[in-house]
């Protein structure tokens, strides 16, 4: 996790991560929460803070057996493909050519520097939203915050109304900030459709010397 850990250590002690444990360590015993724990800081582990070039905000995990683990919008494979991840593979599709894959595990583009992040890292099996506003959103609007003071230009993709309201940590004008609708079936043709966002990252990636994702999910 590199400097994600540090951070992590800093934050735990504060009064508000120590609540936050307290909770989440009561949910776990209480009921099923998903992710397994193990998961929970999944982004972080597979995209270290001195890697990460794009970063895709979500809300809270899903919230159904198997799905998530750790990384926003994606699910584990075998498990069908989200709406929400349908349409994001149906406008990669159309922006850069590349084939809708049988699975949603988007592993790959963690490892290629994509923060797959949550504002929220865990939730109570089907209850959406269950673990909002008990701190995990002070945390990860942190991470936002020390991804802005990185010197190298990162590319922020916010999809929604809820993604967007994170623009406002993001200060510093090397960086891109690419805003539209969030690819839900009900607001998909609001403006996710025909974004071009993911040329459009490499676009600016490449333009600042850094090297592009490659977008692509191989089929399993």
């Amino acid at each position: 996790m590199g400097r994600f850990a540090e951070i992590l250590e800093e934050e735990k002690k504060k009064e508000y991560m120590q609540c936050l444990k307290s909770f989440v360590d009561s949910e776990y015993q209480r009921t099923t929460v998903f992710p397994e724990r193990k998961d929970i800081m999944n982004s972080m582990k597979i995209t270290p803070y001195e890697e990460v070039k794009v970063v895709i905000l979500g809300q809270d995990p899903y919230h159904g057996i198997g799905e998530a683990h750790g990384l926003c919008f994606s699910v584990n494979p075998k498990i069908k493909v989200p709406p929400s991840l349908v349409n994001i593979f149906k406008e990669l599709k159309r922006d850069i050519g590349c084939y809708i894959p049988n699975n949603g595990f988007l592993l790959k583009w963690a490892k290629e520097g994509v923060l797959l992040l949550n504002s929220v890292l865990t939730v109570e099996k089907d209850k959406p939203g269950s673990h909002r506003g008990k701190g995990w959103e002070i945390f990860t609007d942190t991470i936002i915050s020390k991804i802005n003071e990185k010197k190298a230009p990162v590319v922020f993709l916010l999809w929604g109304a809820y993604a967007k309201e994170k623009e406002k940590l993001i200060t510093n004008p090397v960086h891109l900030v690419l805003k539209t609708s969030h690819p839900s079936p009900f607001s998909v043709r609001n403006g996710f459709d025909g974004c071009s966002h993911f040329s459009k990252t490499n676009d600016f990636l490449e333009k600042n010397g850094i090297g592009k994702i490659d977008w692509q999910i191989e089929n399993v």
